[in-house]
């Protein structure tokens, strides 16, 4: 007779242990099976339509970061119709806080969470300042008429204009616009003005350039508007001035962006500080694919006159 603690109970434990093998399926085996191939099923249809949210995401930076060609000037003034960056120049007796320097370009900045769901612009869409000299879908407008169409006529200081851009999509055009600011509506790190892009036309659309110097402003009424050179940008409706806050940055879906309100900041003698600043920046003649900021600048004539007295001028 044998012990319940003999060979036999412990062959007999070694085999219950054993009992299934790799190949045996247990649970709901089958509801698993049919759940994976209806997920590669899903996942392979919306591949084939470009559905996915990666392949959304890709279009739509591609449509935003697409090269763009700027209108190049040949009497040196802003018409109707032009495709234009605007750029806040660099000041450098700004604020010691800041946080970008150098020349930054209006841009737009749509959603981070509607940039990865959507290949299409969300509206009302966003804007920032960034430190790009190059003439893209996301920071290239286009100057248009309000009232009726002057394609090809010189903007002049005082004249209502619209800011639009495409984004570098065919069939789209969002237009710079603002509102008074509220409790529910305001931007988003200095609590001002909000600035934004719609597709719709009222007159929230609607602009003017002013000369920087508040003493000649009044006489330059009527003047044509100089491309490449520092003028201010006030709303209409609401009469506060385009401005780029460089200590204020935005976490956007291209990384940390200068904040842009609409605001008019004076110093003490009632004059507009650098950040209600912009130049409406052209097209580079000699390259077709660049800004008239990429072209080097002259000597000045003091520095030319130095190098001719130390012998330095190879002229």
């Amino acid at each position: 007779m044998v012990s319940e603690g003999g060979p036999l109970a412990e062959q007999q434990g070694a085999m219950a242990q054993n009992v299934y093998g790799p190949g045996v399926r247990i649970g709901n085996w089958n509801e698993d099976v049919y759940l994976e191939e209806e997920l590669m099923k899903d996942f392979l249809e919306k591949r084939d339509k470009g559905k996915l949210l990666i392949q959304r995401s890709r279009r739509l930076k591609q449509n935003l970061l697409r090269p763009m060609q700027l209108s190049v000037t040949e009497d040196g003034y802003i018409h109707y119709g032009d495709k234009v960056m605007l750029v806040n120049p660099d000041d450098p007796d700004t604020e010691a806080d800041v946080f970008l320097r150098g020349d930054l370009s209006l841009c737009m900045t749509p959603d981070e969470i509607q940039s990865h769901l959507k290949d299409e612009l969300e509206v009302p869409c966003g804007l920032s300042a960034v430190q790009a000299k190059t003439p893209i879908g996301r920071n290239t407008f286009i100057i248009l008429s309000v009232h009726r169409d002057a394609t090809g006529q010189v903007l002049r200081y005082g004249q209502d204009f619209c800011l639009g851009i495409t984004g570098g999509f065919d069939n789209k055009m969002l237009y710079l616009s603002s509102d008074h600011r509220t409790l529910l509506k305001s931007s988003k790190r200095s609590w001002l003005q909000e600035v934004y892009l719609t597709d719709e036309v009222s007159h929230m659309n609607c602009w003017q350039a002013a000369f920087p110097d508040p003493q000649l402003r009044l006489e330059y009424e009527g003047f044509p508007v100089p491309a490449n050179a520092k003028i201010l940008i006030n709303h209409c409706h609401t009469n506060r001035g385009l401005a780029a806050h460089r200590h204020l940055f935005l976490s956007t879906y291209f990384g940390k962006e200068a904040e842009v309100v609409a605001h008019t900041y004076l110093d003490s003698h009632r004059v507009e500080k650098p950040r209600n600043h912009w130049m409406l920046v052209t097209g580079n003649p000699r390259d077709a694919s660049s800004s008239i900021l990429d072209l080097p600048k002259p000597p000045a004539e003091d520095t030319r006159a130095m190098e001719q007295a130390m012998g330095l001028d190879t002229q």
